[in-house]
């Protein structure tokens, strides 16, 4: 039997407005798509909620949170990162990125390989080299864990980096002509 409406969807995210401006701005509920098949809504229900809320939540329903926002596993201290997302997302932000650094120093180490090799930065504001020398700085978030990376696919990962970086680049970089030159400290005077 073939429906003579659309399917209607409801997209439900946990997507936080304390986590970035973007999604401060977005709104709660909001139509994101429409076609003759379907009807795609979005709903993030604790937009509002801040990190104590959340902590709250799972402090009263005894319900695991991730590791991440912790300064250890196990520690139960949300004293770790602000959001969970990929350990060195260019979205996060710095003190994420620091803690990031320091919890995975191959993976930065690998991309601040990349930033050298295709002369790009990690962010319009931030290689990841100085990423890395701000992370083992005094007040510098400690990372309570190091993942080393010894795993067969962080090696993987690297051969596949190492094959693509002996071919020519896709494109011509622009974020790395913002930055200024890093001295040998992998400092700059906007860094101190």
């Amino acid at each position: 039997m073939k429906l003579r409406r659309p399917v209607r969807r409801l997209k439900v995210l946990g997507l936080r407005a304390q986590e970035s401006r973007d999604r401060a701005k977005r709104p709660a509920y909001r139509h994101v798509h429409r076609n003759g098949v379907r009807h795609v809504d979005e709903w993030c229900p604790v937009k509002d909620w801040t990190k104590d809320d959340v902590r709250a939540l799972h402090t009263a329903t005894g319900m695991a949170h991730h590791w991440t926002y912790d300064s250890r596993p196990g520690a139960d201290d949300w004293q770790g990162t602000s959001r969970s997302s990929c350990s060195l997302c260019f979205l996060a932000s710095r003190r994420d990125l620091l803690l990031g650094v320091a919890r995975r120093p191959r993976l930065a180490a690998l991309i601040a390989h990349v930033e050298q090799a295709r002369g790009d930065t990690f962010r319009p504001d931030w290689s990841m080299a100085q990423l890395i020398a701000w992370s083992s700085r005094p007040g510098a978030p400690a990372p309570g864990i190091v993942l080393a990376d010894q795993t067969p696919e962080f090696a993987h990962l690297e051969r596949q980096v190492t094959l693509a970086l002996a071919r020519a680049p896709r494109r011509l970089p622009h974020l790395a002509t913002r930055l200024p030159v890093l001295g040998d400290d992998g400092c700059t005077a906007r860094c101190c």
